[in-house]
Order: C-alpha cells, then sequence, then structure tokens
C-alpha cells in the first residue's frame, strides 16, 4: 500500500496565534476610526470646561454650559464641510498642498472670527428676533433650541448627503423657535427681509466680481503675445488690489471710535496696497526667470495671489460664519449674567474663542477629504480661475460681515463659480482679441462658425454644472422651514421637560 502523501497543517495553537493577529489589526484598524471623533469629544469637553470657569458660579450656568458644547459641536460642523469651500480651489489647482492648506485656513478662520466676528454674532444672537420684547429666560431657551436644531438639522443632511447652508439653518431655527415661544410679533420681519435679499443678491455680487476679474486676467495676461511680461506686470497689481481692500476693511472693523473719515481710509488701503506692490513686484519677477511664453507658466506665477486670495477668504469666512455657531450662545450666555440685548451687545471674547477654535479643530479633523472633493468637482480649476473665485467670494463675504448680514459662503462661492463659467462661454464666442489671438497662432480651424452651445462638450468645458443652481434654490427653501419647525418642536420639548 503506497505511502499516503504528508499534509502538512497548522497546529492549534497557530491557528489561534493567526486569529489574535487579525483581531488586533481589526482592534488598531477601529481604534484609528476613533481616533479623530475621540479627539472631536475631547474640544466638546474642553469648551464646556471653558464655559464652566466663567460661568459656574452664576444662575442658569447649567444652560450655559451645555449650550457650549452644543456651539463647539456647531463650529466643527461648519470647519468640516465648509471650510473646504476656502481652500479647496488652491489645492485642486495645486497651488499649495493639503497641509499648508489646513494651517493657512486654520490661522486665518480664527483671526477672522475673533477680530471681525463681532457684528454677524450680533445680527444672530438679538436682531432677528428682538430680544427686548421676550422674558429673558425665555430668550434662553429659545437660542438653545435653535443651537440644537439647527446642529441636529445639519448633520441629519450631511448623513444623507444633502447639501444644506450652516446660515440657513441657524436663521430658520432662531425665527421657529422664537414663533413657537412667543408667536410671530418678536420677529424684526425688516431684518429678516434685509438678510433673504442678502442670500439672494451675494452669490450675484460674487458672480459679477469674479467675471470682472477673469475678464481682466484673460484681455491683459493670457492673450497677450508675451505672457510672462504682462503676468510680471499685472500679478503684483492684483496682489496689492487684495492688500488695499483687506487694510481697508480691516480699519473700519476695528477703529471703534470712528476717527477715520471714508477718504482717509480709502487712502490708507491705497497706500497699503502701493507698500505691497513695492513687496511683491521683485518676488513675481525673480518667479518669471527662466519661464517660456505659455499658458502652463502662469501656474507658476498665480500661485502667491492664489494662496493670498485662500487666506482673505478663510479671513471672511471666520467673520462671518462664526456667528452660526456662537449667536444662540452669545444670547444664552448674555442673558444668564443679566446683560442686556440688544443692537450693540457685543459677544464675549471667551465665547468667540470657542466658535474659533471649534471651526479650526473641525477643519483639521474632517477637512482633508472634502478639501479634495471640492477642489476637483466643483469645476476645472486652474490657478487664474481659482484666484478669481476665490477673491471674488472673499471680497463678498467681507462686505457682507462689515454689514453684518449673515451670508452663505457655499452659495457665494457657487455664485462666483457660475460668474466665472459664463463668463468663459461668452468670452469665448465674442472676444474678437481672442479669435485674433487664436487666428494668429493658428490654433483654430474655423473661425467663423461658433461651436454648438447645446454640444456636450461645451457644456462641460464652458459652464460649471447648471445644476448647482437648483441644489441653492432648493437648500433655501428646504432648509429655512426644516430647521425652524425642529427648533418650534425642541423648544416645547425643553419648556415640558425642564421649565
Amino acid at each position: 500500500m503506497p505511502d499516503r502523501p504528508t499534509v502538512l497543517r497548522k497546529r492549534t495553537l497557530d491557528k489561534d496565534l493567526d486569529k489574535l493577529m487579525h483581531v488586533e489589526d481589526a482592534s488598531k484598524f477601529v481604534s484609528r476610526k476613533l481616533i479623530t471623533p475621540g479627539i472631536g469629544m475631547v474640544f466638546l469637553g474642553l469648551a464646556m470646561l471653558f464655559a464652566g470657569v466663567y460661568v459656574l458660579d452664576r444662575p442658569g450656568a447649567g444652560l450655559v454650559i451645555a449650550a457650549a458644547a452644543l456651539a463647539a459641536y456647531m463650529a466643527m460642523n461648519i470647519g468640516a464641510n465648509d471650510v473646504t469651500n476656502n481652500v479647496g480651489a488652491a489645492v485642486g489647482a495645486r497651488a499649495i498642498t493639503m497641509g499648508q492648506a489646513l494651517v493657512i485656513a486654520a490661522i486665518f478662520e480664527i483671526l477672522g472670527a475673533t477680530i471681525a466676528g463681532g457684528e454677524v454674532v450680533k445680527t444672530i444672537s438679538s436682531s432677528i428676533v428682538d430680544a427686548v420684547q421676550i422674558p429673558a429666560g425665555t430668550l434662553g431657551w429659545i437660542m438653545m433650541a435653535a443651537l440644537m436644531a439647527a446642529a441636529l438639522w445639519i448633520n441629519l443632511a450631511t448623513w444623507m448627503n444633502a447639501p444644506v447652508s450652516t446660515t440657513h439653518s441657524i436663521v430658520g431655527a432662531v425665527i421657529g423657535a422664537g414663533i413657537g415661544a412667543v408667536g410671530p410679533e418678536p420677529v424684526n420681519w425688516r431684518v429678516l427681509a434685509e438678510i433673504t435679499s442678502s442670500w439672494i443678491t451675494s452669490p450675484l455680487i460674487g458672480g459679477v466680481i469674479a467675471a470682472g476679474l477673469l475678464y481682466l486676467v484673460k484681455t491683459f495676461i493670457i492673450y497677450r503675445e508675451d505672457k510672462i511680461s504682462a503676468a510680471k506686470r499685472w500679478v503684483p497689481v492684483l496682489i496689492a488690489m487684495m492688500i488695499g481692500g483687506f487694510t481697508s476693511y480691516m480699519i473700519l472693523q476695528l477703529e471703534t471710535a470712528h476717527s477715520f473719515s471714508s477718504r482717509t481710509i480709502i487712502l490708507i488701503g491705497i497706500a497699503a496696497g502701493v507698500l505691497g506692490w513695492l513687496v511683491v513686484a521683485p518676488l513675481v519677477r525673480k518667479q518669471a526667470e527662466g519661464l517660456e511664453n505659455r499658458n502652463s507658466s502662469l501656474r507658476v506665477l498665480f500661485r502667491l495671489p492664489l494662496i493670498g486670495s485662500a487666506a482673505l477668504l478663510s479671513f471672511a469666512h471666520g467673520a462671518n460664519d462664526v456667528s452660526n455657531a456662537v449667536g444662540p450662545l452669545s444670547a444664552i450666555v448674555r442673558v444668564s449674567l443679566g446683560h442686556p440685548l440688544g443692537d450693540n451687545a457685543g459677544p464675549p471674547i471667551w465665547v468667540m474663542l470657542i466658535g474659533a477654535f471649534g471651526i479650526s479643530v473641525g477643519l483639521l479633523l474632517f477637512g482633508p477629504r472634502l478639501i479634495r472633493l471640492v477642489g476637483e468637482q466643483i469645476t476645472k480649476l486652474n490657478p487664474m480661475r481659482a484666484y478669481c473665485v476665490a477673491s471674488s467670494t472673499a471680497f463678498t463675504v467681507i462686505i457682507a460681515s462689515w454689514l453684518g448680514l449673515p451670508v452663505s459662503t457655499t452659495h457665494i462661492a457657487v455664485g462666483s463659480v457660475f460668474g466665472v463659467g459664463f463668463f468663459r462661454e461668452w468670452y469665448t464666442r465674442n472676444s474678437k482679441q481672442r479669435l485674433a489671438y487664436l487666428k494668429r497662432r493658428a490654433e483654430v480651424w474655423v473661425i467663423d462658425e461658433p461651436e454648438d452651445p447645446n454640444t456636450h462638450e461645451v457644456r462641460r468645458r464652458y459652464l460649471v454644472r447648471r445644476s448647482h443652481f437648483m441644489t441653492i434654490i432648493a437648500a433655501w427653501v428646504i432648509t429655512v422651514p426644516a430647521s425652524g419647525a425642529l427648533a418650534a418642536v425642541l423648544y416645547w420639548l425643553m419648556v415640558f421637560l425642564f421649565v
């Protein structure tokens, strides 16, 4: 009888050790997944501790501490979702790395929130519903319900991959909780009309500014015979415009005594722009050394203005959207401390710090994936177009923050993208300068036959997803009543359980 072949089998001990190794590997994988939410929970605990230090010995301290946790959570949601619009363009255009984008956005979000976020916070905390007409205790629960409703609605929408605006969420929640508590009388319908009109006009303004910037870039740089010389002349001018405009805005924000006239502020902005031009022009000339006279070379020269516009947009976003997290918290804190709430009621600095650092923590923990998504899918980006979108969005949000109007940064960014896309379509068909330039370089086959605007290729190249327009409308129509209804229900539930 022939010998049976030897079969090598693992011993029971070896099998058990392999199983243990697989379990260990799985545990490590799961633990890595839990690190990020764990850090987020630690930040929420620190926010509660931070609030407790200031209000622990005051009446209503428990409500303030709970509201601080909700505000921190709301701020982290804003950082994880909205801030990607600020630096996604720069990352998508490969002007900066992911790590550089995270650092720039985190720093300038904190600066914008703490330096220039007070006006919009006052609008959210005391102007949407008239704080004077509402008893202090009722106002505190209204703001608590609004904060919880907005946070839950944004969380639900994120889970369902539904695009919503954090600004629309908190405004709708404040209105809904206010009506649920005391009826429609205390709602400041004039302020609400101003906010609503800004939601409509701000994307249009962003689109017009973006189109104007792209016209300047195409006319004076891209379609010139010597692109590099033109870029050396105009790129420093673009950077100087950003520096001058930002300087004027900062003076308006920081000088509380109104000692400067409008003419003086404009002159200071012009002086700052000229100084910036003197500093930047040699750097751009040095960058231009050895570059070929091609469009691809312009990417190198637009890296600096694109980084500047991303930083400026992060500052503007921090100044405007921090109110979505800490506006209700500011009202709760002032009510619990017995301070009057009115148009001139400024938020405490520690409240602003919770919102500012919450936005940055949310960005650092959850932002990279969405930054890649925004940078790659909003539109086909290059540094020139990305600069126009980021700069126009930044200046539009800055103007809204100065006026105290809570606007949707995301919608303004989409409006700017639309402005760039529609302008590219118009310019391609109507620019004599472009046609003459291409004819000289023999880069078109038939000059007299325009492309069919209905072809897929033309729509893909020149327009940026018209469906986004319906997304904006749907987000506005759905979010405001949904968050408002949820806030009203939560207010009644809170009053039933705790009051």
